[in-house]
């Protein structure tokens, strides 16, 4: 199978926040690299995108460990931006068996579990929705940094 990235720009916004961009991409773990790359273009040199492109990879990992869409279906990656500065990623994907909780214990030795644990403590906010067709969109957010020119940087995007 041929993978392909398609940037897909968003079509709606609220009066809260601006989606700047999306990728679909097949639910394959070699494109949890693609996510990666994608959100790091995203949010450019801002300060600080270290860890929203580290979650990112978490979440895109977890879709492809256990969503349904790992199956032959695709995953799509959004990323957006609050005008405080605050950066917020969701990952969509066929939904699966369960729902995404954190899982395991802080003595480092469980060998499943340390993605979400690394997104709850790395994040400011984080969650998951069920869509109406099924579908999973779990999401994190993060602030912005100090001396943080992402909220510039997004500024720039919506032109």
């Amino acid at each position: 199978m041929t993978s392909s990235n398609t940037t897909v720009p968003a079509a709606s916004t609220t009066a809260d926040t601006t989606i700047q961009a999306s990728l679909t991409v097949p639910c394959e773990a070699g494109q949890v690299r693609a996510v990666r790359e994608f959100v790091g273009q995203i949010l450019g040199d801002a300060s600080g995108p270290d860890i929203p492109v580290l979650l990112a990879s978490e979440l895109a990992t977890n879709s492809v460990l256990h969503s349904s869409s790992r199956l032959g279906g695709n995953m799509t990656v959004t990323v957006s931006g609050d005008p405080d500065g605050t950066i917020r990623v969701e990952v969509a994907d066929a939904g699966g068996q369960s729902v995404p909780i954190r899982q395991g214990g802080r003595d480092g030795w469980t060998e499943s579990g340390r993605g979400l644990r690394l997104v709850g403590d790395l994040s400011a906010r984080w969650g998951y929705r069920i869509e109406p067709d099924g579908g999973l969109v779990t999401w994190f957010e993060v602030p912005p940094c100090r001396h943080n020119t992402t909220d510039q940087h997004l500024d720039g995007m919506r032109s």
